[in-house]
């Protein structure tokens, strides 16, 4: 990482404010020259229009994001920069989210800890990282030796790469510790003990993101009937029966989720036994609960992304819209719905538009808290795709 770089020149007069505003990504489209003969991961200088410096990142060339900005300075991105950023956004876990009792947080948060493209979750002695691009792909080496004194000092001893997805099986590529980490592993969040699959889990092998929510469940569940859709692993469903839950009935596609679920229940101590745990289509599964007449207390409805681009976010839109009026006709009067999105390309205001009277076709309800991922999930106020988790609660 030499001070000499590539200049990257941008195409348009406007496209420099953005990126001067902390925005981390630079288009293909806004760039006019100098990205010819780029290698992957490699320094180049962001030159604005009339050729003012912009700052420094690093390079992705075969990418629709071609740049990923890390300064706004022409200081070469050296290893001490790394290593101070890791060592504030590990300050900032501890003083905000780490504690006795919650062992499973988020390490690195990629663009919103100004290191972007990487990811790195804990899970007790384990870390996982997972790369975003092939720029951040080419330095792994380079962030490995950044982090090791940092996960000395939390008491990390294994750090693997995750790599796969898209239809390719997860693996994970030991970078530092004498073994693979074990398949499943138990961790503490806010004093609950629950399983987190390494191996076959979505993201890093857990949705940490929704760890306050999932507390915010906990503290609104007590007596109801819950219903927990797309329940993934059950951390709503074992937050809600911590919380004093009289039944919830956890509804999920898949059946080894269930087992994660259940394998959670007795790990805190609850018998997955009293509460029901229903493999089906959500969608087929609330249109025979409406025909049933049934009803739940607190209705949570956390799907996978129904937006993963730009082009899908009308049908995604449409369906967002069938899915909180189905959760609607089985909400009883004075209930709770939770409702979430976990789509960059859906803003606060968009989501919260399929979740009006009129699609809900009742109302009765209204918003009372709008909140999205905890603190170890950090955003840049110039970056609004990274406040990509919404979470409303009506009543």
């Amino acid at each position: 990482m030499g001070n000499g770089a590539r200049e990257v020149v941008l195409r348009a007069r406007g496209s420099a404010e953005p990126l001067r505003r902390g925005h981390p990504w630079v288009w293909r489209d806004a760039i006019g020259q100098g990205l010819e003969g780029a290698r992957v991961g490699e320094e180049v200088q962001v030159v604005a229009a009339d050729g003012t410096l912009v700052g420094r990142g690093l390079a992705d060339p075969g990418s629709p994001i071609a740049v990923r900005m890390w300064t706004r300075s022409a200081s070469a991105l050296a290893p001490d920069l790394w290593r101070r950023r890791i060592e504030r956004a590990a300050a900032l876990r501890m003083q905000l989210t780490a504690s006795a009792t919650t062992t499973a947080f988020r390490l690195l948060h990629g663009e919103g800890d100004r290191m972007p493209g990487f990811v790195v979750d804990r899970y007790d002695t384990v870390a996982v990282l997972r790369t975003d691009g092939e720029a951040a792909a080419a330095h792994v080496e380079d962030l490995v030796t950044a982090l090791e004194p940092t996960l000395a000092s939390l008491g990390v001893s294994t750090l693997v790469h995750r790599v796969g997805g898209k239809g390719v099986p997860p693996q994970h590529r030991v970078l530092r510790g004498s073994a693979p980490p074990p398949p499943t592993m138990r961790v503490q969040e806010h004093g609950l003990s629950f399983v987190v699959d390494l191996a076959h889990g979505q993201k890093t092998g857990a949705f940490l993101d929704q760890r306050d929510n999932r507390q915010r469940v906990r503290e609104l569940a007590s007596g109801a009937r819950v219903l927990n859709l797309f329940s993934y692993a059950g951390g709503f469903s074992l937050f809600a029966v911590a919380g004093g839950a009289g039944h919830v009935t956890s509804v999920d596609v898949a059946s080894g989720a269930h087992a994660t679920a259940q394998a959670s229940f007795r790990a805190s101590g609850f018998d997955p036994g009293a509460h029901a745990f229903a493999t089906a289509d959500v969608f087929a599964f609330l249109e025979g609960a409406r025909a049933k007449g049934q009803h739940w207390d607190l209705v949570i409805s956390d799907p996978p992304s129904f937006a993963p681009s730009e082009k899908s976010l009308p049908r995604a839109l449409s369906a967002y819209r069938s899915l909180h009026r189905a959760c609607a006709a089985v909400l009883s009067p004075g209930g709770l719905l939770c409702a979430a999105s976990c789509s960059s390309h859906v803003d606060g205001d968009t989501f919260l538009s399929t979740l009006d009277d009129a699609t809900l076709e009742r109302d009765d309800l209204r918003l009372l808290e709008m909140r999205g991922a905890g603190p170890d999930h950090p955003t840049l106020p110039g970056f609004p795709e990274g406040r990509y988790l919404k979470f409303a609660l009506l009543g």
